[in-house]
């Protein structure tokens, strides 16, 4: 298991924990590896970090972008180490994905837990990624409306086309096979991030020079209610903890890499990837706060509509569709892998689930068919276009997820695997530090999680402030 770059894998590829046999050839290297992890770095939430500093203010907000940094790159180690077993090098046992790791340190019943939270997570994820791909798709026709019309012109577009727009995008590309299938699309994806992110910073730092000042405050924005203020906070948090999400793919990303030195260079790819991300997030929050100051946008490219180089927005916009489109598929794959393994050991007689049929089509290569992964996929991506339909909040939705899964995904189950697979004794130092650790962070979770509620319930009842 695991020699000359192959392994047998007796998982489905992902998330799956049903036993099947599969072989690959693993071929990913350290650059395959730093854009995979880019693609789910920077995504939605690096887009709502300047309206995150603006409510913690200069203090609090960068030291949350440094703390939630921090705090992933530390668990993401943890995990790296717990990718083969009993060593972390060496070990013969291969857990190839999140879920499989957790069957195998703590049991079927943590499991059962953790595949709920898992697959909420990267649902959850999909439908932010909806929602924020038609924000950035309405910005560039606002951006056209008020470059064509002046800037007094009543410029308004709702989300509901745009969302059926990106779904129906997302219907098409869901059809590709598998993880290892995609290289092509998380390298396109990452480069988009790259172009939208130093696009924002640019922009941001071009009106803070024309501004003539700094704006913003070591508190943040003014509330005049004390609850309100505290519950902006909270939220703040949760959308900090959403823009580092990608713990859920890391075992999956180092089980593409080539044997033997899959812990290494997955813990210098993680390194690498996090502390360009984590620049990137400095860059966009803090210019953004300086630039806007208390009056920072939710969606920091929303704020130049009325820019005049629309052109430079609108291209940033349309980046971050095209790298939301990558960024949706590295999310829904491992669900789409778990289902359909599962459905695949259970009924393996069935032609309906297993057989594949060639799509002949004009001037293009014959394609591969399957149906339950056409129905299935279809199915996926409808729904979490439904739900991006009802509930359009941006900030809101992306602080209620990344509070909801930053605890339990994040420090919680590598925590107690790391403990596991290194043997170490909870009441000894290192185990009562690293339990304090997971301690600190549930509860920074909890109220995060509460602020965020506190805010979707205000949006959805028209109160809110944003």
């Amino acid at each position: 298991m695991g020699t000359q770059g192959q392994y047998v894998d007796l998982d489905s590829p992902l998330l799956s924990s049903t036993q099947q046999l599969l072989i690959h050839t693993k071929t990913g290297t350290i650059w395959t590896a730093i854009a995979h992890i880019i693609t789910g770095l920077i995504g939605a939430g690096v887009l709502s970090l300047a309206w995150s500093v603006a409510q913690l203010g200069w203090l609090l907000g960068p030291l949350a972008i440094f703390f939630f940094a921090a705090v992933t790159l530390l668990a993401t180690v943890l995990l790296c180490d717990c990718y083969r077993t009993p060593h972390p090098e060496t070990g013969r046992t291969v857990n190839p994905s999140y879920l499989k790791a957790v069957t195998h340190y703590l049991g079927p019943r943590s499991e059962s837990i953790c595949g709920v939270i898992v697959k909420e997570a990267l649902f959850g994820t999909g439908v932010a990624y909806t929602i924020t791909a038609a924000v950035s798709a309405r910005t560039i026709q606002k951006s056209n409306c008020y470059h064509k019309e002046g800037h007094q012109a009543s410029c308004f577009y709702g989300d509901d086309m745009y969302i059926l727009l990106f779904g129906c995008v997302q219907v098409i590309t869901s059809q590709i096979p598998d993880f290892h299938n995609m290289k092509w699309l998380s390298i396109i994806a990452t480069l988009m991030s790259f172009a939208y992110s130093t696009i924002g910073v640019g922009l941001v730092f071009d009106k803070v020079i024309e501004n003539g000042e700094i704006k913003g405050s070591i508190g943040g924005v003014p509330v005049l209610s004390s609850f309100k203020k505290w519950s902006l906070i909270f939220q703040a948090l949760g959308d900090v903890a959403f823009s580092f999400p990608f713990i859920t793919i890391v075992l999956e990303v180092q089980d593409t890499l080539k044997f033997p030195a899959e812990n290494k260079t997955m813990k210098m790819a993680s390194l690498t990837s996090i502390m360009v991300a984590t620049f990137f997030f400095f860059c966009c929050a803090c210019f953004g706060y300086a630039a806007f100051g208390d009056n920072a946008p939710g969606n920091i490219l929303t704020g130049f509509d009325t820019y005049e180089l629309s052109w430079l927005v609108n291209l940033a916009n349309a980046c971050i569709v095209v790298h939301l489109v990558g960024g949706y598929q590295v999310y829904s794959q491992p669900v789409f892998a778990s289902v359909e393994g599962w459905l695949a050991m259970k009924f393996s007689n069935n032609s309906f689930v297993n057989d594949v049929h060639l799509l002949k089509l004009p001037l293009l290569p014959a394609l591969k068919v399957n149906l339950l992964r056409l129905c299935f996929r279809t199915t996926y991506v409808v729904s979490t276009t439904g739900i991006a339909i009802l509930s359009p909040y941006f900030n809101q939705v992306l602080g209620v997820l990344g509070a909801l899964n930053f605890w339990p995904l994040v420090i919680y189950f590598p925590v107690e695997m790391y403990l596991v697979q290194r043997d170490i004794d909870v009441w000894k130092p290192r185990g009562l530090l690293l339990r304090a650790f997971s301690g600190i962070c549930l509860l920074v979770s909890i109220v995060a999680f509460a602020g965020s509620v506190e805010g979707l319930v205000s949006a959805k009842a028209g109160k809110t402030i944003l």
